[in-house]
């Protein structure tokens, strides 16, 4: 069973390339510390070019990514780190299952300036972060997430990271059937008709999650 602290699940690229971040910036998040804590995990590689990431890094760079596409500066970002680590003696405090509730309130204490400006009070900042938390989920018994859905795929065709499902590579939530095996597919010629057979879809959800997979690769 895949250790979502200790096993790296993907490299820093597919991290990126999942999450739609710039290489640079998760780069930058992997090197910087907030609370005496890496901003985003890394474990050491079982070989060079091994995945590196475990899955509660990918859940606090998703988080991250939230804050800095609701206009956070990093150094906001920082200090809402440290805030939030703080308060609930954890260095994985980004992505507890309490940051769904009284971290909010932390988050916003400490970026609110920020994050008025950029919104141009447009959304109650509560709300703003809590949408972006949506995309976590944890267990009835559990304080850390175990499954994300990356907010990149179309709607019609709800996709996770789960570490428990596909080596922890984007899956279908419906079928667990991994992206990439769809994907593949389609790039080698196969009709939508017949690849929606095979994995109990509809032709119209195989044609959106393909063209959006490309639009991402573009």
């Amino acid at each position: 069973m895949v250790d979502r602290f200790t096993d790296g699940l993907l490299t820093p690229a597919e991290t990126s390339s999942c999450l739609e971040i710039p290489s640079s910036t998760l780069a930058s998040w992997l090197k910087g510390k907030a609370a005496g804590a890496p901003l985003v995990h890394q474990v050491e590689p079982v070989r060079r070019g091994q995945p590196s990431v475990p899955f509660v890094a990918v859940a606090e760079a998703h988080v991250l990514r939230s804050l800095r596409s609701l206009g956070l500066r990093m150094s906001g970002i920082r200090e809402a780190a440290a805030a939030v680590r703080n308060a609930f003696a954890t260095p994985y405090g980004l992505v507890s299952k309490r940051i769904a509730t009284d971290g909010v309130d932390i988050f916003v204490e400490h970026g609110f300036g920020d994050l008025r400006r950029a919104r141009d009070g447009q959304a109650p900042i509560h709300e703003a972060v809590s949408d972006h938390l949506r995309c976590l989920s944890w267990d009835a018994d559990d304080d850390f997430p175990t499954s994300l859905r990356p907010r990149q795929y179309p709607q019609t065709v709800p996709v996770v990271i789960d570490p428990r499902f596909g080596h922890g590579r984007p899956v279908v939530a419906a079928n667990r059937v991994p992206v990439k095996s769809i994907t593949d597919l389609w790039e080698a010629g196969e009709s939508v008709e017949d690849i929606a057979y095979d994995f109990d879809m509809s032709p119209e959800q195989v044609d959106a999650l393909c063209h959006a997979v490309v639009c991402l690769a573009a």
